[in-house]
């Protein structure tokens, strides 16, 4: 099997864009690749959060992760924290990376433009760590959004830049961009993504979210006055985030269902999505439920360090031999 790696921040709840576009695509995965999937809790810490606050996010999202079906005895799941490797190739990674590379990616130039204040350095050379987390294990493919893209970019470029420098070193990774639920957009404002920092309680389905307010969210979603059920992201932008959603979570392809809503209106096929929600999120809490219950979080990440540690170690002593850290070669 080919390797994989992926990590995500525990910076607030997790999303049925989350899902849709990550967790269940990580599901389909570890049946085809030696996957490895860590929690960036270091990166979370690029902007202010209380300790109750991410030690609370990092729980939830292990636990739903386990309960969206991820096999712990296919999947490495680990803190990011738990395994030093990351910490120290992460400053071998940021002494390799350029201020213009930096000043490039998304977060920083937003915050930036925005004129936003109390920028900190972390939130700067994050993307540095974030490379060190992928060379790490040798990953050929990092499964992203179109967002995320540059990161891998970043990544690739400080690969190549290290084995040029002190020979090969490291794998050059590839970005691996999903087809369909690649990026599920606000209910409430569809050229915007469904996010964890949504400022719209209407506009996002979180996956701990009351499962009948997350249907009536559904049915306040917004659409438009063309009145034709059809799939167009371009002039339909609401309603083919409403579809997509739907052929996720039922797995019926998007063609099915706008073919079986030919001639009928936006409200019914509302309905409809609302009730595939409505069991999805029952499902899945009470799945979630069990796995807290059955108190199996801390050792699925400890058993998980302990894996990715062994690799990821050995990389990084391979590391500082090449850069001379160490004195005997």
């Amino acid at each position: 099997m080919e390797r994989m790696l992926s990590g995500i921040k525990p910076t607030g709840r997790l999303t049925l864009g989350n899902y849709i576009g990550a967790i269940s695509q990580f599901v389909k995965y570890q049946d085809e690749y030696e996957l490895y999937i860590f929690i960036a809790n270091q990166h979370a810490i690029t902007v202010p959060i209380e300790a109750k606050e991410l030690r609370q996010n990092t729980k939830d999202l292990v636990a739903l992760y386990l309960a969206s079906g991820l096999d712990p005895e296919k999947v490495t799941i680990f803190l990011q924290s738990d395994v030093s490797a990351h910490a120290k190739l992460g400053w071998v990674m940021t002494c390799m990376s350029y201020m213009g590379e930096l000043q490039r990616m998304t977060q920083y130039k937003d915050k930036t433009a925005k004129g936003e204040t109390g920028i900190t350095a972390g939130l700067f050379t994050y993307p540095s760590l974030m490379a060190a987390d992928i060379l790490l294990y040798d990953a050929k493919y990092v499964p992203v959004g179109i967002d995320q893209k540059q990161h891998v970019e970043l990544a690739r470029n400080l690969a190549e830049r290290f084995n040029n420098r002190y020979s090969d070193t490291f794998v050059i990774p590839e970005p691996l961009m999903t087809t369909v639920g690649q990026k599920i957009y606000s209910l409430q404002d569809p050229t915007k993504k469904m996010s964890k920092s949504e400022t719209n309680p209407k506009g996002t389905i979180d996956l701990l979210d009351d499962p009948a307010a997350a249907r009536k969210k559904i049915m306040s979603a917004v659409t438009d006055s063309l009145g034709i059920i059809q799939y167009d992201p371009e002039n339909q932008p609401g309603l083919a985030n409403l579809l997509t959603i739907q052929s996720v979570l039922s797995k019926e392809p998007i063609e099915s269902i706008v073919n079986r809503y030919q001639g009928k209106g936006y409200g019914e096929l509302k309905k409809e999505i609302g009730q595939t929600v409505f069991d999805f999120l029952t499902n899945l809490q009470t799945k979630y439920k069990d796995v807290l219950d059955r108190k199996i979080v801390d050792q699925v990440l400890q058993n998980g360090a302990q894996k990715a540690g062994i690799i990821a170690n050995k990389k990084v002593q391979k590391v500082y031999r090449k850069v001379g850290f160490t004195i005997t070669k």
